[in-house]
Formats: structure tokens, sequence, C-alpha cells
């Protein structure tokens, strides 16, 4: 048969997209599988360009080839390409509409059943079923149609013979069906008998014989028919169970059987050939058999339609028989899908010709005909979950078996349909369909018991598949064997927490939390709290690579937690092996808002939103992905390839059903959010990117509104292909637009710096809020990037730059902010009820706040210019604060000790003198004190000397002043052409007077401050020097520069001693979160601190990190070390105080 033209066309129509995208491995594996395709011919497209070759292959072949590369498409989940394909799928027919009729006589003829009442098609498996009958068109042998209970194999071998080509082309001498089932000895012969005087009294009634009296007597009459009478005909076997009753049949001739056991045919000769029958239906072709059955339209089919075919993952016997009582009872529907949902399989009655009466019968048919061994073995893959796959090792801990001996028996469940195998990984894994579970649930609940003895004294760490099973499980088994204790014991205690979120992640584990947090309160709800608080708030850090020490993670927790005081007991333990460990002194100053933190993408977010009933996030980014999350966890429910570009914004509509995005391509997307299926696409009206999309609160009148760096706002209607209204107002691109709560009024953010609120019904400007009144330092990059109202309608919440900002509409003013995000803030949204709020940033990072915590922030906050005055147990800081006033805290405690009045130019440095008692601070403008006047530009660093009486500075003027500030002389050291970020003194004796200064000239110089001389004057590096630090003993000091390079030198002489250098800025970022800005050494110089986005210890010697500390912001500017190197103190960038204390 030469190929159909219509499939040549195809094949060169959609060639490019073929070549572009298909694996010919694979799918040249199932082709020659198929028969269709020779390994000489797989070896000379190796030796090519495999797509191009097999692509030129196909158009040289027939219509055979057609259909298996088409199967293969299928098989290996190539849906997009291979519904390319299926419009022109030949038909293996010669005529398929000659003589229809005669070909209906015969099959009547031979007992073939007619079509079911409701009959649906389902081509690719009839098509695979026909090419394999025409492999028997010369020679005889044996097709076995095999699948699960219901799976349709009956319908599919009628069907399959059903044709006009294959009876003229393989068996003129007709087909003959045989229905077979659970039968004994005498019930086989009766049956053959009956198949012998039917083919008989077909010749001729005169030469009737008697019945056969035994089966070796009726093996041989019928051998004698279909040999010598009826040499070119097929016979079906159908529902066979047993390989005994096959070999009465085994008589050389044409068989084709329906069997739930594919391995029945290896007790027999001849060539064999397989056809599997997958155990459900696509969707579209489940509701098609319910539409038909009560005879509503497909698209006017309730929503409990389409869930009765998730649940039972679109089985034809299950779809069948609920459709069969639906058409007596129409207004059932909720009370079946109920039924399946409750597993009541028994009221699922027969309502067809199926040979069981209820759905349940079905199964234990199945399973009844197992050895008795086998069968007990069967029922414990009770307590496995639906839709995971399991290698064979875990089931050998089940059963306490052997490995190879598991193996042999799940082979044999696998060629009884009862068990199904994923053979494209190594091991092999198993996994049974969702009905069959549900019914061992049904048959066995008083079984469910787990043996976990193996597992008592902790879970396996190896990483093999077993163990990745118990890890990600062991929770599920433990609950559902009512193993209370030990999984209390497992689930609060740190170890399994390290050990499971470092091979599945945080998401999991919070998920087990909140799953089995019913279970864990009974026992201890605060407990149970702590480790889901935890976990939730340190989930980015967890999914880092290299994995951080937990750990040190946990001891940032409360003193009262069961997290923190496991933490502290190991932190103890593993400092006596050389381990280091920093406790947070002052944890009642950190206090942290958010409830959740996770990190779903690489690079930016751009875009997070709540479904309506809070349950679920959807995020996208810079990753061009849509990802779905779960709200409780943060466990990843979907990911869709949504644009060729960055993805700036999703949005689910009211019902949850809808997602829509829209994309720097300039296109908005709409998307069914539960099958990942786009829907529409608008790509027309806007001419620039589309910034932001957003749906109606209610579905009453469901319209999406779009806005974009063309300066407008769009409404679109989804059943039309262009906008319905534009709105105009904004001057710069419009980065976000919300819908109010009740649909009346929308509000927009734009680059102009205003927030506008916009009337939905006119289209017509309301209100403007200008933000970047706020931001008195620098107006004009003031971007507002989107905005939220509160559930009343009366407040709106809006982000700009790293703020967040919360506006009382009706008053026109600011009533709260919040910080948290150490970037951009690009979206925020409030859950429906008002509770929390979303946030994403460009930080890589979705936070949900609770909103009332969020409405009373605010606290004032610390800038990260400071000293820190150690003096025994006592921690004095000195800092600016966010209102431009000079503090002095108690750093233990975080009482004020000393406030200034607000001044009029920025504080950026401040320092403290002990004796006598004295706090100093630097300005923007250049001032010291009011008294002490120098500086032209910036003062960025000051210093007292050691007795007190001298302060020293650094500006940006490039200079340093030498004071004696009670008097106010001045000494000015020239020699820098750029800034003096920082200085330090070579020695703590008040004899030595020479002093260290670092430029972003990139120098270091070495000075006399008694004498105003430059000793030495060191070009340290290309780029600005960021950080300096000289070594306790004086006789080193370390740099660090933007030239991505830290370097060792001599004080002695200024010599270079070692360069540690990082290549790329990513493996710079990746040790330490971005640049290094301060270091300092041990007293013994064994061990360096440094700051960057984090705090990092390290090992002089060898330069391994020791120990990471994540603060909650990031750019640390400095460090402050205590004497003994036992006491770290630091601000992060969103004003965060953080005294740590080394763990001993």
């Amino acid at each position: 048969m030469a190929l159909e033209e219509g499939a040549r066309s195809c094949l060169l129509r959609f060639r490019l997209k073929l070549e572009e995208d298909i694996k010919p491995t694979y799918l040249m594996d199932h082709m020659i599988s198929d028969g269709v395709m020779t390994v000489d011919e797989e070896e000379r497209i190796r030796t090519q360009d495999q797509a191009g070759a097999l692509i030129e292959l196909l158009l040289r072949k027939d219509n055979l080839t057609y259909i298996s590369f088409y199967n293969a498409l299928v098989k290996e989940a190539y849906d997009d390409l291979a519904s390319l394909l299926h419009r022109d799928l030949p038909h293996i027919s010669l005529n398929p509409h000659k003589g229809s009729s005669d070909v209906q006589s015969r099959l009547s003829e031979g007992g073939i059943p007619q079509r079911p009442v409701v009959f649906v098609n389902r081509p690719e498996l009839v098509n695979r079923a026909r090419e394999k009958l025409y492999r028997l068109q010369k020679d005889p042998g044996w097709i076995t149609v095999f699948g699960m209970a219901g799976s349709g194999k009956s319908v599919l071998a009628a069907e399959a013979v059903r044709d006009h080509g294959i009876i003229e082309d393989c068996f003129p001498g007709g087909v003959h069906w045989l229905s077979i089932g659970q039968v004994d000895k005498p019930d086989l012969l009766v049956k053959v008998q009956s198949l012998c005087f039917r083919l008989e009294q077909s010749l001729d009634s005169q030469l009737l014989h008697r019945p056969p009296n035994s089966l070796d007597e009726a093996k041989e009459r019928l051998r004698f028919l279909m040999l010598r009478r009826y040499p070119r005909s097929l016979l079906i076997l159908d529902d066979i169970w047993d390989s005994t009753v096959l070999k009465v049949f085994d008589i050389h001739c044409r068989v084709l059987l329906t069997t739930r056991n594919r391995s029945l045919t290896d007790s027999v000769s001849g060539a064999k050939h397989e056809v599997e029958v997958e155990s459900g239906l696509d969707e579209n072709k489940a509701l098609e058999i319910l539409a038909l059955y009560t005879r509503i339209k497909l698209q006017a089919l309730p929503e409990e339609a389409r869930s009765i075919v998730k649940e039972c993952k679109g089985s034809p016997l299950v779809v069948s028989l609920i459709g069969a009582l639906l058409r007596e009872k129409p207004n059932r529907w909720r009370y079946y899908l109920r039924q399946l949902q409750m597993k009541q399989f028994k009221r699922i009655r027969k309502s067809s010709s199926y040979d069981y009466d209820a759905l349940d019968q079905a199964m234990a048919a199945s399973i009844e005909v197992l050895p008795d061994e086998h069968r007990d073995l069967y029922k414990d893959l009770t307590v496995l979950q639906k839709d995971v796959k399991i290698p064979a090792k875990v089931l050998s801990v089940l059963w306490d078996l052997e490995p190879e001996e598991v193996e042999d028996i799940l082979e044999e469940f696998v060629n009884k349909s009862l068990l199904f195998m994923d053979n494209n990984s190594k091991p092999y894994l198993y996994y049974l369909h969702d009905l069959q579970i549900d019914f061992l649930l049904e048959q066995n609940r008083t079984q469910l018991e787990v043996s976990l003895q193996h597992y008592r004294d902790g879970p396996p760490t190896s990483g093999d598949k077993e163990s990745l099973y118990w890890i990600q499980y062991l929770t599920y088994h433990m609950a559902k064997a009512n193993l209370t204790q030990e999984l209390y014991s497992l689930m609060f205690s740190l170890n399994w927490v390290i050990t499971k979120a470092k091979i599945m992640g945080p998401a999991h584990l919070i998920n087990d939390y909140v799953e089995y947090g019913f279970i864990l309160d009974q026992e201890n709800s605060e407990v149970r709290s702590q480790f889901q608080e935890f976990l939730s708030l340190n989930g980015h850090q967890l999914e880092q690579r290299p994995f951080p020490d937990v750990v040190q993670l946990a001891l940032s927790q409360p003193p009262n937690s069961e997290v923190y005081k496991q933490a502290r007991v190991q932190a103890q333990n593993r400092t006596k092996a050389g381990k280091l460990y920093f406790d947070l002194v002052n944890k009642s100053g950190v206090d942290n808002l958010s409830r959740l933190v996770i990190h779903p993408h690489q690079g930016s977010i751009y875009s997070a939103c709540f479904s309506q009933d809070g349950t679920k996030i959807a995020s996208c980014g810079a990753s061009k992905t849509l990802k779905v999350f779960k709200s409780t966890s943060g466990e990843k429910l979907m990911e869709i390839p949504a644009h060729d570009d960055e993805v700036l914004c999703c949005a689910f509509s009211p019902d949850g059903r809808l997602l829509a995005t829209c994309s720097s391509d300039r296109k908005v997307k709409v998307w069914n959010g539960e099958r990942a299926m786009l829907l529409r696409t608008f790509e027309e009206e806007h001419e620039e990117q589309v910034n932001h999309c957003q749906f109606t609160n209610t579905s009453g009148r469901l319209l999406l509104a779009t806005c974009s760096n063309d300066n407008i706002q769009n409404l679109w209607n989804l059943n039309k292909p262009s906008s319905q209204n534009t709105m105009f107002g904004h001057f710069e691109p419009v980065n976000h637009c919300c819908f109010s709560p009740d649909d009346k009024y929308l509000s927009t953010s734009s680059n102009d710096g205003t927030l506008k609120v916009f009337e939905v019904s006119s289209a017509n400007e309301w209100k403007t809020i200008y933000v970047s009144d706020i931001f008195t330092d620098n107006k004009e990059d003031v971007f507002v990037k989107c905005s939220t109202w509160t559930a009343d309608g009366k407040r709106i919440i809006c982000a700009a730059r790293n703020a967040v900002l919360l506006w009382d509409l009706e008053a026109n003013k600011k009533m709260a902010d919040c910080s948290g995000h150490l970037s951009w803030v690009q979206r925020v949204q409030f859950s429906l009820d008002g509770s929390q709020l979303l946030s994403c940033s460009d930080d890589q990072t979705i936070r949900i706040w609770e909103t009332k915590k969020v409405h009373t922030s605010s606290a004032i906050r610390l800038k990260r210019d400071s000293d820190v005055l150690f003096n025994h147990e006592e921690i004095i800081v000195s800092a600016a604060d966010n209102c431009n006033r000079l503090q002095v805290r108690d750093g233990r405690t975080g009482s004020v000790l000393f406030q200034s009045e607000e001044k009029s130019s920025r504080i950026r440095c401040t320092c403290i003198c002990q004796q006598p008692s004295a706090v100093v601070l630097g300005q923007e403008d250049g001032t010291l004190l009011a008294t002490l006047q120098g500086h032209t530009k910036t003062v960025l660093h000051c210093q007292f000397s050691q007795n007190g009486q001298t302060l020293i500075t650094s500006s940006e003027d490039a200079t340093i002043r030498v004071w004696e500030w009670q008097s106010g002389k001045c000494k000015v050291l020239h020699g820098h052409k750029e800034q003096v970020r920082c200085f330090s003194l070579l020695s703590n004796s008040p004899n030595d007077s020479r002093l260290l200064s670092w430029s972003f000239d990139g120098t270091v110089k070495v000075w006399d401050t008694e004498s105003g001389e430059k000793l030495q004057d060191i070009e340290a590096h290309h780029g600005t020097i960021l950080s300096c630090h000289v070594s306790p003993d004086g006789c080193f000091f370390a740099t660090t520069s933007t030239d991505k390079t830290a370097k060792l030198w001599s004080v002695k002489d200024g010599s270079l001693l070692k360069v540690c250098s990082q290549e790329s800025k990513d493996g710079m970022d990746s040790l330490h979160g971005g640049w290094v800005t301060d270091l300092h050494f041990s007293p013994d110089n064994s061990l360096l601190v440094s700051t960057g986005g984090y705090i990092k210890w390290w090992e002089v010697k060898t330069g391994k990190a020791l120990q990471t500390f994540y603060t909650t912001g990031s750019a640390l500017k400095k460090i402050h070390v205590s004497s003994d190197f036992s006491t770290f103190v630091t601000i992060d960038n969103i004003g965060i105080l953080y005294i740590l204390q080394r763990v001993v």
C-alpha cells in the first residue's frame, strides 16, 4: 500500500515542525516493534540528520508506517505533533465503503458483537489493532489485545475487524467470535462444540457430525475445520483467563484474543503480536460518552461530568456504567460522583452488557485468579499512593522478600493487568490505576498496618529511589497506619527536617505539617506550629545549593521554640568537633512579618496572585513560565511554558478555572487553569509590552483589564476578539491595573509616580494619588509598580521602589508601610478575606504577610552606617534611624539610651568614644557634630583614637582629617584621588600613630597621623576597594574589590603576598550573595569573618567557608567584632540589628 496523498501532503506541510521537535531514537524503537521499520533502516538514519532522514523514510513508506509513526508520537507524549497528523490518518482499507452490507452480514454470521448503544471511536487504537491484523495476512499467528478490567478490549477487537479491507485482504474465510471467560473443562468443551457446530452448519448441513466428546477430540475437529474448510479465517477468543484454554486453540490458525494477562500466549507456538489498551479514555472522549448517554450537548454537561471522568481516570467501563444510570436518573450527577469519591462501587450497578453486576466484582475477578500467597501480597498494595511510581525495593521492605523474588511477583501482576510498569526508567517503576487502589482500599480497610520496622531507627538517606520513596512518603504511611507516636517523633525532629529538606525541598515538608496537622496537634499543637513556621519563613533558604546549615538557621528561632532547643543542643555538640555556630542574642528585635517565603522561579518574579478561594498562588517572571502553588506550603501544582518572552503578569478568574497571562511579547493569553490548556490569545491591540492583566472580581460580567507601556488600559470581553473599552490618563508606561471589590473602579499604577482610579462603566478618571510626593529624596525615579484594594474598598496598598504603602482613599494619605523585600516590589495583592497580603519582588521571593501586622508596623529602623562599643557583657550600638536621628541603643535589650533631634542633613556615619563618653556623627553636608566643619562633601567614616582625644574622619572629598575634637584643631591628609570609603588604625598602641586608608581610586595608603606624612602608597586594585582589614598582630592586611579579587598584603613593605580570584560574578555571588563589603580577622589569624549579602566565617589557612548566617535583609555594609572574636554586630538594608554570640 503506497502512502495516501493526504498523509504525504500532511508530512510535507509539517515537516519543519516535526524535524525541530522529535527525538527519533525513541520513536524508531516503537516503529521497529510494530514491524514497519528494519534495524538496517534505523542504522542508516542514525548516521545522518536523524529527524530529517526519518521523515524522508516515512515519505517513501506506506500507510502502515505513517500510522505506526503517529502511534509512536502519542506514546512518547508528542500530543501537539500527533494532533497535526491526526486529520490525515489513513484508514487501513482498500475500499472502506465497498460491500459494507456484505461485511456486516459476514460479521453477524461469525458472531461478532454489534457496536454498543453508545459508541465512541478510538482511531489510534483501532488502527494499531488493524495494523497487527495485517501481519496475519500470509501466515497464522496470535494477536493479544490486553488491558485492565473495563478498558474496552472487546469493543476494540470487534471494531478492528469491522472493515471491508481487512476481511477481503486477510480473512476472506470469515471472522468467528467465541466468548470464553472463566470456565472449567466441561464448560470449555461445550463452547468448542458450539463453535464446531456453527462452522459445520455454515458449510453443509449434510456434513454435520456428532459433537466431540472430549477436548482433545474437539481440538482435532476444530483443526480440520480451520485449516481445510476455513483456511484464511480469523478466530477471536474474547476474555481469556487461563493459558490452558489457549492450548485447545493451538492449531496453527489465525487467532486474536482479549485478556487481562499479556503473558498467556507464552504457552503456545507461532508468531505473536500485542496491542495494549490504555486504561482510560482522554477527557473529551469520556465526556462524549456521557453526552451520548444523557442526550446532553457536550458543552452543556454539568461540572460534575468532568469530575466523574477525573475521578475514574476515564475508565470506559465506569463512564459507560454511570452514563447508563444517568440516562434513567438524569438528576443524579452529584450522587454518582459522590459514590465514586466514597468508593461505593457496589452502588454503581450493572446497566450494560458487561459480564459483572457491579464494578467491584469486575475488579475482584482479576484478583481471584491469583495464587493464594500472591493474592495477599497484592492486597498489601493498599498502602500505595495514587499516581506514585515505586521501585521493587520498596515492596521488598513491605513484603520482607528478596528484591529478585519481588520482581518476579510484580511481573506476574503486570502480565495480568493488575499493575502497571514504567519501563522507561531504570530500575523499573510500578504503579496502580486509581480505580485499583480505590477498590483495594474499600476491600482492605482493616489491613492498612504497614511494616516500618526497618526504619524505626531513622529514614534511609542513600539517595537511591527506594530511599527517596520512603523519605517522601514515610509520614503518609505512618499516618495511614495510625503509628501516631512514631509520627510525632519523626516530625518533631530537626534531624528529619534536615534530611527531607535536603533531598525533597521545603515544600514537601511544609505540606506534611499542613496535611497531618490534625494528628500532630493532638500531641502538641504549639510544637507543630513552631516547626511549620520555621519552614515557612526559611523555605527559600532551604532551596539553595549548596544546602545551608539548618542548625544555624534554627538558632534564630525564639528561645522557647522546640526547633531552637534542638538546634542549640546540636550546635553545642558540634562545636566540640570544631564547628562554628552563632546564636542570635536579640531575637526580639528581629520581627518577621512574613508568613511564608518561597523561591519559585530562576530570575525575577514579576507577578504573584491568590486564587479567589485562597488555596492557590500563581506566579510568573523572567523564566517565561507560569507556575501554580499551594498557598499553605508552596508545593508546586502546575507549570506552563506560557510565552516566548518574560511573563509580566498572571491572574485567576473569580471561579479559579481560568488564568490570564501577559508578556513582553505584547500578547495576552487566557488558559484553562485546571488542564493547563491555552484557550484564547489577544495580540493585536497593544503596541508595546503588556505589563498587567486582571479579571473582574465577580463572574456576572466577566471582563479582563490589561495595561501596557503604550500608556493605555484596555477592557476585554473574552467572547470578543477586540477590546471593548480603552482608558487614557497616564503620561508614562502603565505598570498595573486592579478592580475594586465591587468592580466599579479600576486603579492604575504608572511610572509617572501616580496612582489613578477610573470608573469602569464610563472609563473616566475619578481620583489621582501622587505617590512620588512620599519620597522626598528623589521623586524622578518613583515608579508606582502596583496596587491592591482592601476588602471594604476604602483603602489601597501600592508598591513603589522596595516599599509597600497603605493609602486611605477618603483621607488621601498614607496609613502604614512594611519592609522585607531586598529589591523592588513588583506586585501586591490581598487575599479575599483581607487577612493576608501577597507580594513578589526582584529579590526572587514571594512573601505572604499578615495584614494586621503590616497595618501596625511603624517601628523605627536603623541605618547600616553604625558603630559598636563592646564593654565586657555590655554592647552599645550607635546608628542613624530612618527619621535621620542619631540613636544609641543597648544591643542586648534594644532599649534606646540616647536619641538626638532630627538632623537637616543625612547622617552617613557615627562612632562612639568610651572615655570621655561621646558619640560623633558625620553628615552628608560634610559637617561633623555641630562644631567641626572642614569636609566639603559627605563624611563617610569616623573613628576615635585609643585615648579618645583624637577623632579621625574620611570623606567623599578624598581627604582624611585628624581632629583634636575638643579644641577643633584639624590636620588634613591629602593623597587619594577619589572618596575615602574607610580607614583603620594599624595598632591599638597609643605610641603607634600609623593609619591605613583605602579608596574608590583602588589604592591603599599608610599615613603617620602625627606628622601627616604618607608612608606607603600601594596600587592595590584596578577597581573600587570595597573593604580592607588589618590582622590583629598588625603584620598583614586584606583587601577586596569590584575587580572580583581579594588580596593579602604585608604591612611592613606593602608587598603583595596572595591573590584570590573568582573568575565570574555568578561564582562570587554564589559564595557571598554579592560584593564583600567588610572583613575581620580573629586574634590568632586563624579565622576571618566577612559581610556581603550575608555573613560568612572562613578558615584562613584553607579558604574553606565554615558557617553562614542569613540575615532577613541584605547588602550588609560592615560588621563589628568584639576583641575575643565571640560577638558580632551588623545592620541589614531594611534596618534590622543583629547581635550574634558564638556558641560554646
